[in-house]
Formats: structure tokens, sequence, C-alpha cells
């Protein structure tokens, strides 16, 4: 067995994740590769779900019974434990929304509605980056074709990182938000934050970082960051699906309108108008992710008992083994970072002529689950004229034995397709 230094102890780990001991396809072992697009959930995670439904099942803020007193107990300590995972300066600043992309649709509607200085209009520009997720594009083209305002966006270079030679014309005094992806779910590149933070606070544009490739991978900091808004989900950071969650600076979050109308976001409704509570309640209308706020409160301390910062080691080691494996697969080219230095623990690739999703397929066969298509970022694959990858993805739960497995898998799709 291949032994890398700085890994966890994947044997014990794995005992946590019910669904690493499946068999698929007459008896294959499962081999999960595909955790970008969602990680798998350990049982500590599943018990905290059932156990919510079978002892605190209630609605939360609104009643005087036990168990809705209970329910908003639990739901009001996932997000202090959101706050402290991502060193949060106030519990406040934490809004919960159904994924992540709901808090960048949150965050573009708050300014596309917003009062001065905020108020993206058309006489002002807004900055992405293009390896984004579809999720940081379309919400900022909706905002411009609605407001008249001017899209704009970093280019990439050929080794897939961004291009920032003309960062100075890209981000102008007009400039009134820059979103961007830390960690990009197709490329695995690692963007650099502080250079385009410094140049967004040079001229006052607000800035927005995608976190969803980053928050269950290594240890993030928003005060760090130095961002106005992050975003990130639950469900690829050992959390149920249908939870996410939006960090906004508290002037900002008192400053800007709610984005959706309902319950609980009210202080005081007529007939004529209305008031709204303060974040993040403001934000927050209806009847909340209660049951997922609680499970991702569960991933959050999961992940905390193992340490992001050895998380962040192991996916390192287990990225490093993998690409050098890759590389010594014949006519095999990895779209992105070529190395293991400043990327995350995604690597997508070509194969040749045959199709990624031919070579999914053949994978599958084996028991191999990786993703094929554009991974939700298309202009990444018009940018190096490929219609499609193979993606392999890892988390804390992967091992050595499955690099190696996904090799000699693609030398099984070699030979078949000749």
């Amino acid at each position: 067995m291949t032994q890398l230094p700085g890994l966890l102890d994947t044997e014990a780990i794995r005992k946590d994740f019910p669904i690493l001991d499946r068999q698929v396809h007459d008896g294959k072992k499962l081999v999960y590769l595909d955790n970008a697009a969602t990680s798998q959930k350990p049982r500590q995670v599943l018990d905290a779900l059932s156990e919510y439904y079978e002892r605190y099942n209630a609605n939360v803020h609104r009643g005087v019974h036990v168990l809705a007193e209970e329910a908003t107990a639990l739901y009001e300590g996932a997000r202090d434990k959101v706050a402290s995972f991502i060193n949060a300066p106030s519990r406040d600043e934490v809004i919960f929304t159904k994924n992540a992309s709901e808090s960048l649709n949150l965050v573009a509607n708050m300014l596309g509605w917003a009062d001065e200085p905020y108020r993206v209009d058309s006489e002002t520009e807004i900055v992405i980056t293009e390896m984004e997720h579809h999720s940081n594009i379309v919400p900022w083209q909706l905002l411009s074709q609605r407001t008249g305002a001017k899209l704009k966006w970093f280019g990439l270079t050929d080794d897939g990182r961004l291009d920032l030679s003309n960062i100075d014309e890209i981000i102008t005094e007009k400039t009134k938000i820059v979103s961007f992806v830390l960690v990009s779910n197709i490329l695995g590149t690692v963007n650099p934050v502080e250079a385009i933070v410094r140049r967004a606070q040079e001229v006052g544009a607000l800035v927005c970082i995608d976190a969803s490739q980053a928050a269950p991978h290594m240890p993030l900091d928003v005060q760090a960051l130095q961002a106005d808004f992050v975003a990130f989900t639950g469900h690829k950071m050992c959390g149920p699906t249908g939870i996410g969650v939006l960090w906004g600076r508290q002037e900002l979050l008192e400053d800007l309108p709610p984005f959706l109308g309902g319950g609980e976001m009210i202080e005081t409704v007529s007939m004529h108008s209305s008031t709204y509570a303060p974040a993040p309640h403001k934000f927050e209308a209806g009847t909340p992710p209660i049951a997922q706020a609680v499970g991702l409160g569960a991933a959050i301390d999961y992940l905390n008992a193992i340490g992001m910062d050895k998380i962040l080691a192991h996916e390192h080691a287990i990225t490093e083994y993998a690409v050098k494996r890759l590389t010594e697969v014949p006519d095999l080219r990895i779209i992105g970072p070529a190395t293991a230095e400043d990327r995350g623990a995604a690597i997508s690739f070509t194969l040749g002529d045959i199709h990624p999703h031919d070579v999914g397929q053949v994978l599958d066969e084996q028991g191999i689950a990786v993703r094929v298509g554009h991974h939700c970022a298309r202009p990444v694959c018009l940018r190096y004229g490929i219609p499609a990858t193979t993606r392999a993805s890892f988390y804390l739960y992967s091992t050595p034995a499955e690099i190696d497995a996904l090799v000699d898998g693609l030398e099984h799709v070699r030979n078949f397709f000749g």
C-alpha cells in the first residue's frame, strides 16, 4: 500500500461513511472521486438529522412550546458553529440559504435594488472571471441585463490561472462589485485573493468570494480574506443538501435591502408598508432549512474534530500523488495547473480523442465514480477548445489506492477504445 506523508487515518475515517462500503456493478468496490460535486456524509451527520426529526421537529422562532424552543436553539446553534468555523466577527453576519447559488443570487439582487453608494446601474461595472461556475456568472449577467451595467471579466492563462496582467483596466473606478471563485471547481486553481481584493479596495468596489470549493478543504477565515461577502454550500463539506451560507459584513447587511419577502424577515407589517427585521433574519424569509442547518452544524463539528489544517495536508498529498500518476497515463492532458502547488483537490483532464462521457461510462462500469462534462463552467471548456473534461476530485477519505484504481481504470479505457 502506498504511504504518503501528511495522510489522515483514512481507514478510521472511512468507517464513518456508510456509503463508502457499497459495491456497485456486480460486486465492484465503489471508488468515489466526485467530491467536488458533492461529498459523502458521515454517520454523525446522518444521526443528527435523524435525531432532529425524531425528537425536535418544529418550526423555529415562532412558538413558545418546548419543541419550538429546542428547534430554535438547534438552528441558531448551527449559526454559531458556522460563524466560528469561518471566523466571522458576528453570528448575525451568517445568513442561511439553500445553496451557494442562492447566496450569490442574493448578493446580486441586493445590489440591483440598493440605494447609493452600493447600487449597480447603467453607469457601473461588474467584474467576474472566465473560470467561474455558472452560479457566479448567470446572476451577474441577469443583473447587468436588468440594470444596464457593463459585465467584464479576467481571462485565463494557458496553464489555468487568472490573467491579472490588465487588472487596472478590468477593475476601474466604475467597478461596483468584483465576484470570483476562491478555488476553481474545474481547474482546481487557487486564486490570488490578496491581489484582487487590494485592487478592488483601491477603487472602492465590493468583493464577493465563492468559497464553495474552499470551505470543505481548507481553513476559511473571512476576516483574513478581507472580502465583503463569502458564499459556500453545505453538501460539499459533509453536510446535507439544501443548506448554503452567505456571510456578509454587518454594516452592508444593515444597509442593503432584502431579496425575498415573507414571514420571519419582517419587523412590522401593515397593508401599506413593512419594516424589516435586523440581519440575518432580514434575509431568511419563510420557514428556513432547519434540519439542514442542524446537519451542517454536525458536519462542522466533524470537520473540526479532524482539523481543517490536517484535511488540507491530506488532500495536498493525495492531489500531488494524483498529478504524478495521471501524468504517467499516455495521451492524458490535465486542464489547469499541472502541479499540486496552488491548486485544490480537483483535477480535470482529457484522454486523447476519447470523449469524456465515454471515459466516465467505462470507469463507472469498474466502480469508479468521476464527473464528466463542462462542470457548470462551460466558458473554461471554450477557452481551452475542448467539449468537456473528465474530473476526479478528492476529499478527506480519499486514498492513494483509489488514485491507483483510477489510473488502472484509465488504462482499461484506452485499451477499450483501441
